[in-house]
């Protein structure tokens, strides 16, 4: 099994020797390997399962360092870098020839954030190079919020995962993109939409889904549990699937007569909902339950963040 440790230095050993760790940040852990090397790229593709076209996000510690791996900054993307860096926004910008094709699925665009996690910070600061660092966990599955989360899923398959606090977001950034002059969001996550329509005015949301993604995270499929999850209205869903030992995870409300019964939020606090959306449905999936049943939250601030995951998790029916 891995290793889990706080020492960033010993961290620092094992991505300069081109192998990759866990690293906490802000929104999930992140699978992290030096973002510039094709082979090191290739092995968190590997270690994920996931596909080689859906691109990979680069981590860095400065609005400098960004700059020495595009061919340029458009004026709302400084704005956004200003506002909301370090933090849970992914800027996508066009790529010069030091990133490698894999590392962008190929696309002319790269996806930059830098994280708002001190310890991954500083460790950022000792690297000369940015860290590729999807979330932790096999493709398609719930993402890790904590270093034992990681160590459940990827331990015998990584050396080393770098200790931090819980994370404080719990799902993943916002990704953003500028097309014609407008800027566009194509994932929603951990930045609310709003907060960014006040820096850079109105903005296009694209649909969430795409069998070959121009950002990460755009797949229809993603975030969900071994187990079956059905989103609905909960308590005809109950009735319906009475004979099944059920499992429920609303917004702020507890079911009796389940087999377990969680809430995002008791007090309805949307960001206390997106910080224990993915460590509930974990807590679900590794239960004795049979069945998942969900409802969506109030489209309001994250709300609309927290819904697109729960969609996407869901089974069809």
């Amino acid at each position: 099994m891995a290793e889990i440790n706080s020492d960033i230095i010993r961290a620092k050993v094992f991505l300069d020797a081109n192998k990759l760790i866990g690293l906490p940040t802000e929104t999930v852990y992140g699978l992290a390997g030096n973002g510039l090397k094709a082979e090191v790229v290739s092995q968190i593709f590997e270690v994920k399962n996931r596909p080689h076209f859906d691109p990979l996000i680069l981590h860095t510690d400065s609005i400098e360092t960004v700059k020495k791996y595009v061919k340029g900054v458009p004026d709302n993307a400084y704005k956004l870098m200003n506002a909301f860096w370090p933090g849970p926004l992914t800027i996508l910008l066009e790529r010069n020839h030091l990133i490698p094709d894999l590392t962008c699925s190929g696309l002319d665009r790269v996806a930059f954030r830098i994280p708002n996690h001190p310890k991954t910070l500083n460790l950022l600061k000792l690297l000369d190079y940015p860290l590729a660092a999807p979330s932790a966990n096999p493709f398609g599955y719930i993402s890790p919020t904590t270093s034992e989360h990681v160590q459940k899923q990827l331990g015998d398959k990584i050396p080393y995962i770098l200790e931090g606090e819980l994370s404080e977001v719990g799902i993943e950034s916002t990704i953003v993109g500028f097309e014609k002059g407008k800027t566009i969001i194509y994932r929603l996550g951990g930045l609310e939409v709003d907060e960014i329509k006040k820096v850079v005015g109105e903005v296009t949301i694209l649909p969430h889904s795409s069998s070959k993604p121009d950002a990460p995270g755009m797949l229809k499929s993603h975030y969900a549990p071994r187990k079956d999850i059905i989103l609905g209205d909960i308590k005809s869903l109950i009735k319906k699937y009475s004979k099944l030992r059920i499992g429920t995870l609303s917004f702020s409300n507890f079911y009796e007569g389940v087999d377990m019964s969680l809430s995002l939020s008791a007090t309805g606090n949307m960001h206390e909902a997106a910080k224990n959306l993915f460590s509930h449905l974990r807590k679900l999936d590794e239960s004795n339950v049979d069945l998942i049943i969900t409802e969506k939250v109030p489209q309001t601030g994250l709300g609309k963040a927290i819904n697109d995951r729960l969609q996407r998790a869901a089974v069809k029916i």
